[in-house]
């Protein structure tokens, strides 16, 4: 396959970017988008010039590093992480646009790498339990009802790649946000931080700069671990609870 490729290139956060177009060739359709990138790098480098700078880990669709808009979709145009993406969803000739994500609470650190410590500063804020935990329990020790168990292995699918702040025209963090939350109010071992979790993680949300919900829905169909749109909901009378009852 032979490709167009239009690559957003940026120094830093404060300098000026711009897309830049290079062809490669040679592309094999099993390829994945980032081993094709790493393709047009190669090519790069051997001509002297500074390769594109993107982000990856695993590539195995765990990690949620591969945070790339491509044809402005976040992760592209399948439902899946970046890196899980195959060249076979191109054509030969194709044009493609390659971006970073778009978002005020995520600046850009070079080309198409972006800044999502606003994630983990959410998680800090909240995201845990205090109750000590020692060695492994038993799997049984602490009954949880099936619904609730379910929801927290559904809602901790989340690997906080930032595809849905990407893909909400808000720039809103609302799914990942409530995916940390749910996860943890479900389980008896989260009840002890239960009010302070959703009080502390939505204020700190909203400290870092992420736009407000307008449940367009575009979060819930780009999160590549398929986190439902209900799930934001879900936060919000957890949320509206958590205040009746701080208030007395």
């Amino acid at each position: 396959m032979k490709l167009t490729l239009r690559v957003w290139r940026q120094r830093n956060a404060d300098t000026p970017g711009a897309m830049s177009t290079y062809d490669v060739d040679g592309i094999s359709a099993d390829m994945s988008f980032l081993e094709m990138l790493d393709t047009l790098n190669e090519a790069l480098i051997l001509r002297g010039e500074d390769p594109v700078a993107f982000d990856h880990d695993c590539r195995e669709g765990i990690c949620g590093a591969c945070s790339l808009v491509i044809n402005g979709d976040a992760h592209g145009p399948e439902r899946t992480t970046t890196c899980q993406l195959h060249m076979r969803s191109f054509r030969d000739g194709d044009t493609i646009d390659i971006e970073p994500w778009r978002a005020a609470a995520f600046p850009v650190v070079k080309d198409l790498v972006v800044d999502r410590s606003a994630f983990d500063r959410v998680i800090r804020s909240g995201g845990y339990i205090s109750a000590p935990t020692g060695s492994a329990p038993e799997a049984h020790a602490t009954p949880v009802p099936k619904a609730d168990a379910d929801s927290a292995f559904e809602h901790a699918e989340c690997i906080g790649c930032g595809a849905c702040v990407a893909a909400c025209p808000n720039g809103s963090a609302m799914l990942f946000t409530s995916a940390k939350i749910n996860h943890l109010n479900v389980l008896p071992q989260g009840s002890p931080e239960r009010e302070t979790r959703v009080l502390d993680m939505v204020a700190q949300m909203d400290a870092e700069g992420f736009g407000g919900c307008t449940l367009t829905g575009e979060c819930a169909t780009a999160c590549p671990k398929g986190i439902p749109l209900p799930s934001i909901a879900a936060m919000n009378r957890e949320w509206l609870r958590a205040r009746r009852k701080v208030k007395g």
